[in-house]
């Protein structure tokens, strides 16, 4: 297939059929798939981290209905 370079950028091609372009630079495409493999990793942390404190805040709600049902004698 004959590809058309990009003026002004060394690594990039254009495919002529879909007129997409192509970056043929493999460290920069392994960049991008590391920073992205990387942000999803921090994504994760930050859903687990949330999930850990919602899990703590019914914890807490559960003590608390407990200490209120001792101080009330109702336990």
């Amino acid at each position: 297939m004959d590809y058309m370079r990009v003026k002004g950028h060394d690594s990039l091609i254009r495919d002529p059929k879909t007129n997409s372009i192509i970056n043929m630079n493999t460290s920069e495409y392994n960049e991008y798939i590391s920073r992205k493999k990387s942000k999803n990793k921090e994504i994760e942390k930050i859903q687990n981290i949330e999930s850990e404190v919602a899990s703590m805040k019914d914890d807490i709600q559960e003590i608390k209905n407990l200490l209120r049902s001792l101080v009330n004698g109702s336990w």
